[in-house]
């Protein structure tokens, strides 16, 4: 297979060739136009990177980099959501942009893929700062996004709060409402019911296809979840509330596993953490380090917080039988290929995850028409997608005996492709 490079961009577009080499004969008689259009897909449609400057509290003046990378909307605006974190870069946003494109064409959903950062950890900031920031980056990408053009979210280090003063930001500028600008709101302008479990939700809808496409009950099935944010920790929860036996968690310190194999009880390792900063010391638990728990022996392996955990050397020691990836770009291509060798399927974050950008789909739809949806509405109309998009992936996987990456690829492309050649791209 083709070396990947480090950075999480290169592996994103060998991802992509793989999936065209595996379309290509679907393109027999368009193969110059499928060509090209592999060509353009491996380059976002426009790179935003610029320098910002805020005040401190103290008067002092600080500059961030901030970027925003549209890769494609032949199937509808931008969209994506924007991370503050240190370690952010334009290679990471890339990715995750690219990423985005597959998982809204993977769902059905229509929109394209975008994704944005700023280089900052927002804990060391006041309040006031990061209000700054957040406004400072609205300025920044104004001219660029927009309910039509490119509607951002909240990702790593973001919340609805960042994202009310980004949309009030925005709207000043344009001087008018545009609620179905951006996602991941609060309720109080335009926020969507069911939006802050949302990825958790999808996430445990694909793991319960899953069981059954294997035959197991879901407490047949322990589960580890490397990851107790947001993502994580709904996922958890409503897991073990689904009947699946989450008996491991980890955060960036470390991991816990329950000392019987029962469930972990969540809600109480939460408040857990809250109290103590890291999920050590749970009751009813023993420590593993952060390597351990990645090589623990479980029936689904959850990684749920950032990407290139399952390197080569860790999915050649894997004990897990399966992974549902809850993050973004958990496993590297190199990876990939070891684990498919050894029979361990890995549920691809590009439809694990993909429960949270479809509830933002909602949110925009719900905005767009002035009309708000219960929470039981939201998570009726998300089920059914989820359901269809795994079956579809399934189906390849079965016809094509391929991954279940390329297999949910495979199906993303195709209607990206189909949407450039209809609209002549």
């Amino acid at each position: 297979m083709e070396k990947t490079g480090s950075d999480p961009y290169s592996n994103a577009v060998t991802q992509l060739k793989q999936a065209s080499a595996i379309l290509a004969s679907s393109y027999a008689d368009k193969k110059e136009a499928f060509e090209q259009i592999i060509e353009r897909l491996q380059t976002p449609d426009r790179v935003v990177q610029e320098s910002v400057e805020i005040e401190m509290d103290d008067g002092s003046k600080n500059q961030y980099l901030v970027f925003r990378s549209q890769h494609n909307d032949a199937r509808g605006p931008y969209k994506g959501g924007i991370r503050f974190h240190e370690n952010v870069t334009l290679e990471e946003v890339k990715a995750l942009s690219m990423w985005m494109t597959w998982k809204c064409a993977i769902t059905g959903i229509s929109y394209g893929g975008s994704k944005g950062g700023v280089v900052v950890n927002p804990r060391e900031l006041s309040r006031a700062e990061l209000e700054r920031l957040s406004r400072a980056y609205a300025r920044v990408v104004a001219p660029y996004v927009g309910a039509w053009k490119d509607v951002p979210a909240p990702d790593v280090n973001t919340n609805g709060q960042i994202m009310a003063w980004m949309l009030d930001e925005f709207e000043r500028i344009v001087g008018h409402h545009e609620p179905a600008a951006f996602t991941g709101k609060p309720l109080e302008i335009g926020g969507s019911l069911g939006r802050e479990e949302a990825t958790g939700k999808g996430g445990v809808f694909v793991l319960l296809e899953f069981a059954k496409r294997i035959g197991k009950e879901p407490s047949d099935l322990t589960v580890a979840v490397q990851g107790i944010g947001n993502v994580g920790s709904w996922f958890a929860k409503l897991a073990v509330e689904a009947g699946f036996r989450v008996v491991a968690v980890a955060d960036s310190r470390g991991g816990v596993r329950s000392k019987k194999d029962l469930s972990i009880n969540i809600d109480e390792l939460i408040e857990h953490k809250k109290s103590k900063g890291s999920v050590k010391g749970f009751r009813g638990t023993v420590a593993l380090t952060s390597e351990a728990f990645l090589l623990q022996d479980v029936d689904i392996l959850v990684p749920s917080a950032l990407e290139n955990v399952i390197t080569p050397e860790v999915a050649k020691k894997m004990r897990a039988k399966a992974i549902v990836e809850m993050a973004n770009g958990p496993v590297t291509p190199e990876a990939d290929e070891i684990l498919w060798k050894r029979k361990i399927l890995s549920v691809p974050d590009v439809l694990a995850n993909a429960g949270g950008v479809t509830v933002s789909y909602f949110e925009w739809v719900q905005n767009l028409h002035g009309y708000t949806w219960s929470k039981e509405e939201v998570f009726a109309k998300l089920e059914p997608l989820m359901v269809r998009a795994f079956d579809q992936m399934w189906t390849t996987h079965e016809d094509k005996k391929i991954n279940l990456r390329m297999s949910a690829y495979v199906g993303a492309l195709k209607r990206v492709v189909d949407a450039m050649l209809l609209r002549g791209r």
